[in-house]
């Protein structure tokens, strides 16, 4: 299902993000950064509240706004009962919404909040999306203190949170359309291969977008993926050749496979993870060349594997979901 906008914009954005990150492609380009997982906090799911808190403050400052100004905040995490952003929402004393799409949430929320904003009682809304390397590894894999050793096909999830602010009101970057993708099981049940998991409905989510929208490959300047990693990304590659005949020839990147210095970054395996992923990418680089002119149209395509500790315990495979959003450089 796709969405068309006309007036609905992207103001301002905001990334946060941890040590390892900092090490990565993009370190340079975040407004703040820590140097080790607990951010000044006794724990690390607290250390999660601070850098959304941190994130937040930062986008309003920038945009030269209050949180009065906000008329809606949309949170989301990888914590049961989204409870980082939960316990983060009661300090900005606005109307929340906590919505969770896995790793696919940074555009699950863009979609809601364009939507929201075509009510003309809403004005400006605030996106945010955080995870956290310790506190989601310890609650889907295996304790942290368990020291476990990883396959390759693993990923690292990035530590880190990321804002952004739509608005009615004119900017450079508008939000031009968005797809709704449809949930995915191909049956995988490999709690470490999250590429295997999301890469055939992220074909389907790209199938479907350039069918809707009448649109080629060709006219976008980039595609990004979520955090398929290096092998996923091979996958859906193949997966979009052969089911779909699509090419994306040398317009697709992925997230997972950029934000970190691979090289010299070897326990993050096939690449990052978790729904700061593709935000902590967008946010700096992707948008700081739109900004530029370097970038004129572009597909955001976000990925997320719905899985649980407890039905992976049931031995159940793993659901996906992917959803888009595309950025256009106003004229």
């Amino acid at each position: 299902m796709t969405i068309n906008f006309n007036n609905v914009y992207l103001k301002e954005v905001s990334t946060v993000a941890g040590k390892d990150e900092k090490e990565g492609n993009y370190g340079k380009l975040f407004d703040k950064t820590y140097d080790d997982y607990y951010a000044s906090c006794k724990t690390f799911e607290q250390a999660e509240e601070k850098m959304i808190k941190d994130s937040v403050d930062i986008v309003l400052r920038k945009a030269k706004l209050k949180l009065d100004n906000i008329d809606v905040i949309i949170g989301a995490d990888l914590l049961n009962q989204i409870t980082p952003n939960a316990y983060a929402s009661v300090s900005f004393n606005r109307p929340f919404l906590g919505v969770y799409n896995a790793c696919a949430s940074m555009c699950e929320e863009i979609i809601i909040g364009s939507s929201l904003l075509q009510n003309k009682n809403v004005n400006n809304v605030l996106c945010n999306v955080s995870s956290h390397n310790m506190t989601a590894e310890r609650q889907y894999r295996n304790p942290v203190e368990y020291g476990c050793p990883k396959p390759k096909r693993s990923t690292f999830t990035v530590t880190g949170a990321a804002s952004n602010i739509l608005t009615k009101e004119k900017t450079s970057i508008k939000v031009s359309s968005v797809s709704i993708g449809t949930t995915t099981d191909m049956g995988t049940t490999d709690v470490y291969d999250m590429g295997s998991a999301m890469a055939a409905g992220a074909a389907r989510t790209i199938y479907e977008h350039l069918k809707d929208t009448n649109t080629t490959v060709d006219d976008y300047d980039l595609i990004l993926t979520g955090d398929l990693g290096v092998y996923g990304k091979e996958i859906l590659n193949v997966y979009l050749d052969e089911v779909y005949d699509i090419d994306l020839k040398d317009k697709h990147e992925d997230s997972a496979c950029i934000i970190y210095d691979r090289k010299n970054q070897t326990k993050v395996k096939a690449g990052g993870s978790g729904p700061t992923c593709i935000a902590l990418v967008t946010y700096t680089d992707i948008i700081n060349k739109m900004r530029e002119g370097k970038l004129n149209k572009v597909l955001l395509v976000a990925t997320g594997a719905l899985m649980s500790p407890t039905m992976i315990n049931q031995k159940l495979s793993i659901p996906s979901i992917s959803h888009a959003v595309c950025l256009e450089v106003v004229r």
